[in-house]
């Protein structure tokens, strides 16, 4: 998988189409993704302790890894290519931008 958490990416598909957010959790056994305030969904949270306040909370849900693109602060929602550059401490793999090259 190409994504990674902390990138910012934008929804391509579903109700929450178009929003740009932050990955702030992935599943690569799922190849799914888990968006800040994409895919909202309301659960019923029963108090577990006595600190832990129960009642309806919203909570993310995971959408497919193929329903978001990264976006390239130059190009906007790209997808992602690799480039190998040798370094001192061996062959470094970078992350580009297929649109324009540049790193991501």
């Amino acid at each position: 998988m190409k994504l990674k958490k902390g990138d910012r990416v934008r929804v391509r598909s579903g109700k929450d189409r178009g929003k740009t957010a932050e990955i702030m959790r992935v599943i690569p056994s799922e190849n799914k993704v888990i968006v800040d305030g994409v895919n909202v969904a309301k659960r019923h949270q029963r108090a577990t302790r006595a600190t832990m306040q129960g009642g309806i909370i919203d909570k993310d849900m995971p959408i497919h890894a193929s329903a978001v693109a990264i976006v390239c602060p130059t190009d906007g929602p790209t997808r992602i290519g690799y480039r190998f550059e040798d370094t001192a401490s061996g062959r470094l793999k970078v992350r580009i931008c297929k649109k324009c090259g540049g790193d991501l």
